[in-house]
């Protein structure tokens, strides 16, 4: 397949996405560049070639032909289908970075698939551990620029055209997104559990079987009946501006994020992850800013719990990159967000000519700033004490 470009002009990415939302496996990314700044480019898909879902070590692979099942490593059965239709090598120099591939989430679960885990908490039936499309076509914007294309992998010009055409009549279409609707939350855990259980992480961190571990809480709400998910996504989006945020609209699930961390970027074969721990409100008062900006920059803890990420990582990284390539760059430099203060790592190494990013993505699954270290041993841990499955998590 060749690539073929259309420029859009006057495009609204909101806009267009509101339009396209109803499409199987719709998709829309914000995402930063390599300067960390505010997202620069948004992302959006639709009408995936195929889908490929994963739930308790069954996959299945769907496409217009046909629907096969399989069993074993998801991380392995998405390389070979990426690979089937040569997506990962399409890509043109001078427009954002995505333009065609695989989207979609990968959820924390997934790493039963790579380690043997003990299953205490209860199970998510209705949610998967994966969901992603495999798309030829994206509409890209640029933010800094001011610009926006249609990209399109096919056959043919006259192919191509049919294919843009569907997201060229969508932006000629009215909005279409709902109020936002305010939803009343309920933990699974209470006060005193929670703090009982952050009682036994201590325990475990004194008894030697840990260095720190990630401790979360779920929050549920009954949904209205013409509850809007894109406009929640939109609410969320404007309450807490992230460099990397995205709505999915994946049939039954739907996702909304938004998060100032990018667990790994890999572009010209050098990888790179980026790791927060460390965190500090921001203020509008200047010297009570500047005041926690100086405390989370003398904390010792906070400090102590980034380095110790950033070793986790650097073991990750180096089953696939290239030996004695993984370097920090930065340790625990302090960054400023919208609503927060951050401490951030910089950890750098070059992919091995025999990885491809899947590789290096399970080699690190699941994010070692949302387990805790030794990995292993955080996840045994956060099995025994989080009542239920984390899900899309982070």
């Amino acid at each position: 397949m060749n690539a073929f470009i259309l420029d859009i002009d006057n495009a609204d990415p909101v806009h267009a996405f509101s339009a396209l939302q109803h499409l199987p496996y719709a998709i829309f990314l914000d995402s930063a560049d390599r300067s960390h700044a505010d997202a620069r480019y948004s992302f959006i898909c639709a009408l995936p070639l195929e889908t490929i879902e994963a739930k308790n070590g069954v996959i299945t692979v769907s496409n217009a032909q046909d629907q096969t099942t399989y069993e074993g490593d998801p991380f392995a059965v998405l390389r070979d289908r990426i690979a089937a239709y040569n997506l990962s090598k399409q890509t043109i120099e001078n427009l954002p970075p995505f333009q065609g591939g695989a989207a979609g989430f990968f959820g924390y679960d997934l790493g039963r698939s790579i380690e043997k885990m003990p299953s205490s908490a209860a199970d998510n039936p209705d949610m998967l551990d994966m969901a992603i499309g495999l798309y030829d076509q994206v509409m890209a914007f640029d933010h800094q620029l001011d610009k926006a294309w249609i990209i399109t992998h096919a056959k043919s010009q006259y192919d191509a055209s049919e294919k843009q055409n569907i997201f060229i009549n969508a932006l000629n279409e009215a909005p279409r997104i709902g109020d936002f609707t305010a939803l009343s939350w309920d933990a699974n855990f209470d006060q005193k559990t929670y703090e009982e259980n952050t009682t036994r992480i201590i325990e475990y961190i004194k008894d030697g079987d840990i260095f720190q571990a990630n401790l979360s809480q779920r929050f549920d709400a009954e949904l209205p009946q013409h509850f809007c998910a894109f406009s929640h996504y939109l609410n969320l989006r404007e309450k807490n501006p992230a460099p990397f945020a995205g709505f999915m609209n994946l049939d039954d699930i739907k996702i909304a994020s938004a998060s100032p961390e990018r667990f790994l970027n890999t572009s010209e074969g050098i990888v790179e992850t980026r790791p927060i721990k460390g965190t500090a409100p921001r203020s509008n008062d200047p010297k009570i800013d500047a005041q926690n900006k100086k405390i989370l920059n003398e904390s010792e803890k906070d400090r102590a719990e980034n380095i110790m990420i950033v070793d986790l990582l650097r073991n990750d990284l180096s089953k696939t990159c290239t030996p004695e390539s993984v370097k920090v760059l930065e340790l625990c430099k302090l960054e400023t967000f919208a609503r927060v203060h951050h401490l951030v790592s910089t950890v750098r190494g070059a992919l091995h000519k025999l990885a491809q990013p899947i590789d290096l993505l399970r080699a690190c699954f699941p994010g070692g700033s949302i387990t805790g270290a030794p990995k292993i041993r955080a996840m045994e841990i956060i099995e025994e004490l989080e009542p239920t499955r984390r899900g899309p998590y982070c």
